[in-house]
């Protein structure tokens, strides 16, 4: 604080007595020449306005709206382009998705140590009869001939379903067996 005190009253005793003034023209020129009249004081020269800085900001600006524009551009799904070629392709690929999907969640649920094995492999024959769906889509937004990818396409969906309902029967023929097996067990 004493430290304050003092500043303050020194700027008080100064009041009145800065320079307020603007130099006059010239006055930076006048300088430099004084300067370089002293021994060994190397003049600067004003530095030349460089425009690749300038150049290279605005194209790296110009870089990032690019990636951004093509980051938000909106591509349409395949589901998009399934639905623009043919609405029922649609409506029946959600119907039987939704169908396959709460078949494979039951088919889970039914996992068990005696039927693990075969969970398993049915649902690596699932994965392989969607990637064969895929392919399908593919065909047909590439231009094949539409009314027999839409008959595989169908014909895929089927036989997920038609495996999925075999791996069901299964597992209820051993879980049967196993229940018979217990009963018959006794202590």
């Amino acid at each position: 604080m004493k430290e304050d005190r003092i500043i303050e009253e020194m700027f008080k005793t100064l009041k009145g007595s800065f320079d307020t003034e603007e130099p006059e023209a010239g006055h930076e020129q006048r300088f430099l020449e004084k300067l370089s009249n002293v021994n060994g004081v190397v003049r600067l020269t004003p530095k030349k306005h460089s425009w690749w800085r300038p150049l290279s900001i605005a194209a790296s600006i110009m870089l990032l709206f690019a990636v951004g524009a093509s980051l938000y551009t909106n591509q349409p799904t395949i589901d998009e382009q399934l639905a623009e070629i043919s609405p029922e392709v649609s409506q029946t690929q959600f119907y039987f998705a939704s169908l396959i999907e709460d078949q494979i969640k039951e088919l889970e649920n039914e996992s068990t140590p005696e039927t693990k094995k075969l969970v398993d492999d049915a649902l690596l024959q699932l994965n392989k009869l969607e990637i064969n769906y895929k392919k399908l889509e593919q065909d047909l937004l590439n231009g094949g001939n539409s009314k027999l990818i839409l008959s595989a396409m169908i014909t895929n969906f089927q036989t997920r379903i038609d495996l999925l309902q075999e791996v069901m029967d299964k597992i209820e023929n051993i879980k049967t067996l196993k229940n018979y097996d217990d009963e018959n067990i006794t202590i």
